[in-house]
């Protein structure tokens, strides 16, 4: 019904910086929360920012003053520019959508991508 689907993971040196992206595919009319989340070797996935339908954001202490979250509502995608990168910083990257309403007037919550790697190298 929905799938999301990321990108723009990879290695890159301490200090450097990386740009994902998320594209929710499907019937959907509007997605009012999206965001991003990360699981490191060993810890629980943990939220890294989210942005809800009207702007407003949320980032772990981690991220703050270092992570952008952004989202274009036509093309149903969310970004997270993230700079500044450390070691800590690497994990697997996962897309979430929550509270999606599709063209047929269902509510789907809690939909997540494949993931995507983050290698921050020392």
């Amino acid at each position: 019904q929905v799938q999301l689907v990321e990108s723009g993971g990879g290695l890159v040196q301490t200090g450097g910086s990386l740009r994902l992206a998320c594209a929710a595919s499907g019937s959907i009319t509007r997605i009012d929360v999206m965001g991003w989340y990360r699981q490191a070797p060993g810890k629980e996935r943990e939220l890294v920012a989210n942005m809800l339908i009207y702007g407003s954001t949320n980032y772990a202490g981690s991220a703050e003053g270092r992570f952008t979250i952004s989202r274009d509502d036509d093309k149903n995608t969310v970004y997270l520019q993230m700079n500044n990168l450390k070691p800590e910083d690497t994990a697997v990257y996962y897309c979430n959508a929550n509270r999606i309403r599709l063209r047929d007037s269902r509510l789907i919550f809690g939909v997540w991508g494949q993931g995507t790697q983050v290698t921050v190298s020392s």
